[in-house]
């Protein structure tokens, strides 16, 4: 069975770090890019940041490059987001999403991404 599951989510504090994880199941990350979104409260879904199989990152703005830190590990079949200095505007449900290829979709569209996570909350309050 084809599943993504993320965990690592929780309540911290603003400065306070995270890392969400991806597992990933029913099928080899190998031939997958792997892109991180986010929704906030009342707010659209966004991409956060992607890698390609081959390890070439994107993230979807610059003012998030020194806080977030998506990596993988082949041999667990997962990826992982780090983020760093937590700000409560970080508050969001966080997903995780497959696209088949070699390399990040562009623009971080939704329809590019095969297969999706079901998300973990991420609070971000004092």
């Amino acid at each position: 069975q084809l599943r993504i599951v993320e965990s690592g989510g929780g309540l911290v504090q603003p400065g306070g770090s995270l890392r969400l994880s991806c597992a990933v199941t029913g099928f080899s990350l190998d031939n997958y890019a792997i892109g991180w979104f986010r929704q906030a409260p009342g707010k659209e879904r966004e991409g956060v940041s992607c890698i390609g199989n081959g390890g070439s990152v994107t993230n979807s703005a610059d003012s998030l490059k020194g806080r977030f830190t998506i990596s993988r590990d082949k041999a667990k079949n997962t990826a992982y987001l780090q983020i760093d200095v937590l700000k409560p505007e970080d508050t969001a449900v966080y997903y995780c999403a497959a696209s088949y290829g070699t390399l990040c979709p562009p623009h971080f569209g939704f329809y590019d991404y095969d297969y999706w996570g079901q998300g973990t909350q991420v609070t971000v309050s004092s």
